[in-house]
């Protein structure tokens, strides 16, 4: 809200000082000179007021800004009479406010859909039946529901037999987590397999969900704001400025061309040409499906020395995927996967959804499936083509046929097997493979200058291992909690700014804490995109790469465009301090100046990331399946 107000302030502000200077003009021409003053201070006044009022605020926080040189020419063209340069000076100063305004935007929207995830009400037991009851009132010990495709809205213990839970939102971890009786489960998790029963341990405000939400508040309170671009150069040319309006006035007893220095000297071409080419940079990154929320994030993307990627959903695809077929015997893989998603649709669990999509994706067409009896979590039997056939875990299917379990071929894999008539047909491997362009991506970000590029991952660490092979990385720390992650992204902090990659809710904090946060937006979870600077719109990680290069792309072209304007502005001062100059044209020279470096920031409009980066974007979808029924190591 106070954001908003603020925009309208600056909007404001930018309007009256644009219709008194009209205003003012039309007056003049028409033989009142006078009137015309008087609307021009009456055009200048309140920017002038704002300005002071935001000085005053940044002088009691220790900042010196370029806002001061804009108030003393202003202050002084009014004071000396020349009520027209005043008027020109508050016209561009602000509507250099407002496009700095309009550039930042609203970085961070406010945390309201972190908890939307959570359930508002739950299913209770009481007294043989079950009540709906709003989420504050469960107290531990209540027994609660859990229906398939529910979040657990609070910490329990599993109170039936079994419960499968994906916990990738919270853990990072894709594959499946078999509970049993007794085991605790968190909040936020969800139930992928048969309804069960939990008993709740904590109230919800003291659960695992609920601390994540806090964690993230607290970490975007303690996330140091960024400085302008433009008032890197704030001290100095402020100096500069008024010393050689001092020199003018001193050595020539006419304060007039001091002013005329002043006015020369307003920093518009730092003020404007910072956020038209930032804008733009936004805007092109937008056409790549990378959308950054604000100038800063931008300017801070293009200066990353460290890079800091979560694995699940954000390296690896997020869900496994059939990676191989063994078959046994005489049958071929296509019979195998034909046969297994055959049987599989009778069924909803995720991974039998996923071998079905896999079926349709190679073009089988699947006969419909009879007598089908299935054991929740487990796997299913029935008759496909007048044949039996049984799908699930290895033990299950190994124990239904009367043989042995297999070994697991790979860590971080899941097996599923298949038997046909009471013999083993064959097994599907099931992992979460890397993101396509992913490897090609971080070859690229290295060419570029990112010094490290690091894995945290709550996932397992030999699963972690597995999956960043041959990917050259400089440290991989797994198992880590959402606020290990935190303190990993503190500790690289101090080597140079740390843009941090995550997808799930476990990755939030982190992401608020890092000097840019990036998130999978696509697929991502609402609490990761809320705390990024960052959302890659396209479920791609190769898109990170055309984000930092038009980052850095539109950064250089708002320096040299800065660099530029202060060079034509000195040239203007000293041409002003010597009398070649009034103050009227020194505005208009100024504007001129304007206009030349605002053409030259919108060069950032053009930007063309590098071959590395822009690869196509591939559409084809994959199996949705979030968890793997099957056999894990």
């Amino acid at each position: 809200m106070e954001t908003i107000r603020s925009d309208y302030l600056k909007t404001a502000l930018l309007i009256t000082a644009a219709v008194g200077l009209v205003s003012g003009l039309v007056v003049s021409l028409s033989g009142r000179p006078d009137a015309a003053n008087v609307i021009w201070i009456a055009g200048v006044v309140p920017a002038l007021a704002a300005l002071v009022v935001e000085i005053l605020v940044s002088l009691r926080s220790g900042e010196v800004g370029l806002d001061i040189v804009a108030a003393l020419s202003m202050s002084a063209a009014l004071f000396f009479g020349e009520t027209l340069a005043a008027a020109v000076v508050a016209v561009m100063y602000s509507g250099g406010t407002f496009l700095e305004a309009f550039a930042e935007g609203r970085a961070r929207r406010e945390m309201r859909d972190l908890l939307s995830r959570v359930p508002r009400r739950a299913t209770r037991h009481r007294d043989g039946g079950l009540e709906e009851v709003p989420l504050d009132e469960i107290a531990p010990g209540d027994r609660l529901l859990i229906r398939q495709g529910d979040v657990v809205p609070v910490d329990g213990k599993v109170a039936t037999d079994t419960a499968f839970l994906d916990t990738s939102a919270l853990t990072g971890e894709s594959l499946p987590i078999r509970l049993t009786r007794g085991a605790e489960a968190m909040s936020g998790s969800t139930n992928a397999g048969e309804a069960f029963d939990l008993i709740a341990m904590r109230e919800a405000k003291d659960s695992t969900y609920a601390g994540i939400v806090r964690l993230v508040e607290e970490a975007q309170a303690s996330k140091a704001p960024m400085s302008r671009l433009a008032d890197r150069w704030s001290l100095w040319f402020l100096a500069a400025t008024v010393g050689i309006a001092c020199a003018a006035w001193w050595f020539t007893g006419d304060p007039i061309r001091a002013v005329a220095v002043l006015v020369v000297a307003t920093p518009c071409p730092l003020i404007l040409a910072v956020p038209v080419a930032l804008v733009a940079g936004l805007s092109r990154a937008a056409q790549f499906g990378v959308l950054i929320k604000g100038a800063g994030p931008l300017e801070t993307m293009a200066r990353i020395g460290t890079l800091i990627l979560d694995k699940t959903g954000t390296l690896t695809e997020g869900h496994p995927q059939i990676m191989s077929i063994e078959g046994f015997g005489d049958f071929s893989e296509a019979d195998i996967l034909r046969m297994a998603a055959a049987l599989d649709q009778a069924s909803k669990h995720p991974v039998a959804q996923a071998v079905v999509a896999a079926a349709h994706a190679r073009g089988f067409a699947l006969p419909v499936p009879f007598d089908v009896a299935e054991t929740p979590g487990e796997g299913i039997a029935g008759r496909v083509e007048g044949r039996t056939v049984i799908v699930g875990g290895d033990a299950f299917v190994a124990s239904r046929i009367g043989q042995e379990p297999g070994e697991h071929p790979v860590a971080g894999s899941v097996l599923v097997a298949v038997a046909v008539d009471g013999q083993m047909a064959g097994r599907l491997v099931m992992s979460d493979p890397l993101r396509v362009g992913a490897r090609q991506m971080l070859d690229g970000l290295r060419r570029q200058g990112v010094g490290r590029i690091l894995l945290a991952t709550g996932d397992r660490a030999d699963v972690a291992e597995q999956v960043t092979m041959g990917l050259g990385l400089n440290g991989l720390h797994a198992g880590l909690t959402p606020d290990q992650k935190v303190r990993l992204v503190l500790n690289e902090r101090k080597r140079g700014p740390v843009t941090m990659v995550g997808d799930g809710v476990n990755d939030a904090p982190a992401l608020a804490v890092a000097d840019v946060g990036v998130a999978m937006g696509a697929r991502g979870a609402a609490a990761s995109a809320e705390a990024a600077d960052v959302v890659l719109l396209i479920d791609r990680i190769d898109r990170l790469g055309p984000g930092i290069d038009i980052a850095r792309g539109a950064r250089r072209i708002a320096v040299e465009s800065v660099v530029a304007g202060i060079g034509l502005s000195i040239i203007g001062m000293i041409t002003a301090a010597f009398g070649y100059l009034t103050p009227v044209q020194g505005a208009l020279l100024q504007e001129l100046i304007d206009v030349a470096v605002i053409l030259n920031a919108l060069r950032a409009l053009r930007i063309t990331p590098h071959e590395w980066a822009a690869g196509t974007v591939n559409t084809a979808s994959s199996a949705p399946a979030d968890i793997a029924r099957g056999t894990t190591p």
